[in-house]
């Protein structure tokens, strides 16, 4: 018979053990909590949980990894997830060959109601071209290029390998931020909110005959070790990296890191706030119209300031950074003005400033007028000319960033640089006594002057028009 010591001692024995397991358990359960909970998307060994859309590229399982080769003559090819995903961290690796363009789908839908089913939404561009843009957001079937990598971030365009190389990505899709990066450099960020939640898809690129600059017949695109995670995200995302560009395609609308840079909103996207006409102490009560948030100049004769009118901002700016997307209708005339004084020139037409113009080059006349395409798109109009080549996208939004500091003034489009002068110089006054602005007094030398954006009699839109001042 075993003594009441004995007993006791065996018990406690026993609690300590028990105390024992249960602290272990609590390390392995924590140290679990502490660890990503990643999902493969892929099983390595076929194609369950992914279906394809869209058009006859073939996709197989060859040594644990999807291919998918490129067909002549057929639409894009996507295999996409049966499952939906919203907010999520998606790893995998990749592969090209034949130089075929791809991509990554994500948040992607493919709707009865859109262009007959088409596939459309945001794609992590796999681009194997001496253009160098993977790690890039386009935005299929929608917008087109919402963050490329040049200009936004010339530096990540040597982080792909090659064809024939396994590369690894990596995309954070968290809110309105996506961002991307390729063997670890980080090639993208973009803030939107067009699409919350879709499929992912993986694109085999439609190909032709005519034209290889997209792949040849045969190509392939290849991918594997698909992983997602999909809880813990704020604990799991990478850092925010100030360091590379970040795009807020959200329409009017400030971020958080554009705030802290110091832009503001110079139109807000609703009401007329903060503009009036140049000839008005209000603003136009026609010719202008919101619509959708954008701010449109509607069509009339042609003319230059003969229907609403130019509108300016309530206030001078003095030195600043200006960003003003814009779209032309064909043939369309129209401008950004900056030191306008509304004093001068009380008479017919447009109010006097130093302008970037706007401009359809392929067919308004006025492209061919002024001293060596003065008068074409981004130059400084009547002055100094944009480079023949531009970045300019004749049918769809552009941006114009015009940055004055000081005497030091740039017209950039689309991320390029156009043109840059000095004010107050000789050479400037040199330029002005061989432009229409010779019979101004002092023109384009003030010190501060207001923002415009000019009714020329045809129909064009702006939308998020920001302004960050410069000491």
């Amino acid at each position: 018979m075993c003594s009441p010591n004995y007993k006791l001692v065996n018990k406690k024995i026993k609690m300590k053990k028990l105390l024992f397991a249960i602290i272990a358990l609590m390390i392995v359960t924590s140290a679990q909590a502490q660890e990503p909970q990643w999902e493969n998307l892929f099983n390595g060994r076929n194609l369950r949980g992914w279906s394809r859309i869209g058009g006859e590229a073939q996709y197989r399982v060859v040594d644990g990894a999807i291919v998918g080769t490129a067909r002549y003559d057929t639409p894009n090819t996507f295999l996409r997830t049966d499952r939906m995903f919203g907010d999520f961290i998606l790893e995998f690796e990749f592969k090209i060959t034949g130089g075929l363009n791809s991509g990554v789908q994500i948040r992607s839908n493919s709707f009865r109601d859109y262009q007959n089913g088409r596939v459309h939404g945001y794609q992590f561009e796999i681009d194997p071209t001496e253009r160098g843009w993977t790690g890039g957001i386009f935005d299929e079937a929608r917008r087109g290029w919402l963050y490329p990598l040049t200009p936004f971030n010339e530096e990540a365009r040597t982080a792909y390998k090659g064809d024939g190389q396994w590369n690894t990505a990596r995309i954070e899709a968290v809110g309105n931020s996506i961002r991307g990066w390729v063997n670890g450099i980080p090639t993208s960020d973009l803030i939107d909110d067009m699409t919350a939640s879709g499929f992912i898809g993986l694109q085999v690129h439609s190909i032709s005959r005519r034209e290889s600059r997209l792949g040849v017949e045969g190509a392939t695109a290849s991918w594997r070790n698909i992983r997602i995670m999909t809880q813990d995200l704020e604990r799991f995302r990478t850092p925010q990296n100030n360091e590379i560009h970040q795009v807020n395609a959200t329409l009017n609308t400030i971020s958080e890191r554009e705030a802290a840079e110091g832009w503001k909103l110079l139109w807000d996207g609703k009401t007329t706030e903060g503009w009036r006409g140049a000839r008005l102490s209000n603003f136009p009560t026609g010719g202008w119209k919101i619509e959708n948030g954008l701010l449109k100049v509607e069509k009339s004769d042609g003319g230059e300031s003969t229907n609403g009118g130019d509108i300016v901002t309530t206030r001078p700016y003095r030195n600043f950074e200006l960003l003003v997307d814009f779209r032309m209708t064909p043939g369309a005339n129209s401008g950004i003005k900056y030191f306008v004084d509304t004093d001068l020139n009380r008479g017919p037409g447009s109010s006097i400033g130093c302008e970037f113009q706007i401009l359809d080059d392929r067919s308004h006349p006025d492209a061919k007028e002024g001293i060596r395409g003065n008068r074409t798109v981004a130059s400084l109009y009547d002055l100094m000319p944009a480079p023949e080549n531009k970045p300019i996208r004749w049918e769809d939004w552009n941006t114009a960033k015009i940055i004055v500091n000081g005497n030091h003034v740039e017209h950039w489009l689309n991320g390029v640089k156009m043109l840059e002068y000095q004010r107050n110089t000789d050479m400037w006054q040199a330029l002005v006594n061989t432009s229409k602005y010779y019979v101004w007094p002092n023109f384009g030398n003030h010190e501060q002057g207001l923002i415009l954006l000019q009714d020329h009699g045809d129909e064009v839109w702006f939308r998020n028009v920001k302004i960050k001042e410069l000491p």
